[in-house]
């Protein structure tokens, strides 16, 4: 099923590769330039960096919708066209957007899987941390965003990538870049003295997915899971037993599930032990626009609040 589905994806892009080649040509000449620079990202978070970055210079379309599974996609005609004119694309990196190899298909339809196209990793610069579930040893981690001074780190990289194709405004990214850091920074200080009232032993992390090893380690906890990283094979029966000892064990008092995450697994979790899930935090999505966590920095408010609350409860 797996390989029937690559297949009719990779056909679908190499068809979809040819209508955006057609529709660019038609739209050349037809189409009045608004002077800003055309922006595909890959997810909402990065969307999200880059659009505070770039502010009024930039058009900004993203591919994977906002609560869905950036691991894995499918691109729409829109999406191949939007990336085959855009003027930089800004993806995260990490394996984040590797699965079935949507993202390098996408841009070699594109035409920007050259040297000198502008296509830039959000992720660069940043210290990986490694998966170690069976089959997916030696992985990066691609949940990098969810320690704010990787946060930071995103958001210079989008600075010098904007400044890159479009240096002629190179002092409004970087007063956009120095304003946005300097609230990121706030936060992860924030961050760090609300977790600092948790006692230690109690600073345990149990989520669906492991996508918090960056959080845990910049913020002092210990991260467990069901699954450690989005795939088929997740919530399975010696998943689900092995957390259930682990919580048991540590005596765990709440779990947290993700908002872009089945909460099926986390239920039977849940029901099994006796212990609460105790709120909703955000990994690989923002929330919907005018919702709570619809930005980068309102999601890890969100979260701060959410796991300092169900910790200390």
């Amino acid at each position: 099923m797996l390989k029937k589905k690559f297949v009719l994806m990779m056909a679908t892009l190499l068809t979809l590769g040819m209508l955006a080649a057609c529709g660019s040509e038609e739209a050349d000449g037809n189409t009045e330039d608004d002077g800003k620079v055309e922006v595909v990202t890959t997810y909402s978070i990065v969307y999200d960096i880059v659009k505070n970055v770039g502010g009024d210079m930039v058009e900004i379309h993203s591919l994977a919708p906002i609560g869905s599974n950036p691991h894995e996609y499918d691109p729409l005609p829109e999406d191949v066209k939007k990336a085959t004119d855009a003027d930089a694309v800004f993806y995260n990196g990490l394996n984040l957007e590797a699965g079935n190899a949507w993202f390098d298909k996408l841009m070699e339809t594109a035409g920007k899987s050259g040297e000198d196209a502008p296509v830039f990793r959000m992720s660069e610069d940043v210290e990986p941390m490694y998966l170690t579930s069976e089959g997916n040893e030696g992985e990066e981690d691609p949940h990098a965003w969810l320690n704010i001074e990787n946060g930071i780190q995103y958001a210079k990289n989008a600075r010098d990538g904007l400044i890159e194709v479009d240096p002629e405004n190179k002092d409004v990214y970087e007063k956009n870049a120095a304003d946005y850091i300097e609230k990121l920074q706030s936060l992860h200080e924030e961050a760090l003295a609300q977790f600092s009232e948790i006692p230690e032993k109690e600073r345990v992390l149990v989520t669906s997915e492991g996508a918090f090893k960056y959080f845990s380690k910049a913020y002092g906890f210990q991260a467990e899971y069901i699954w450690e990283i989005n795939q088929e094979n997740q919530g399975t029966p010696d998943q689900i037993t092995r957390i259930v000892d682990i919580i048991n064990d540590k005596h765990i008092t709440g779990l947290f599930l993700e908002t872009s995450i089945d909460p099926r697994s986390m239920e039977a979790v849940s029901g099994e032990t006796g212990v609460p899930i105790m709120g909703d935090v955000f990994t690989d999505s923002l929330a919907k626009p005018g919702n709570n966590g619809d930005t980068y920095i309102t999601m890890m408010e969100s979260n701060i609040q959410t796991i300092k609350d169900g910790l200390t409860k």
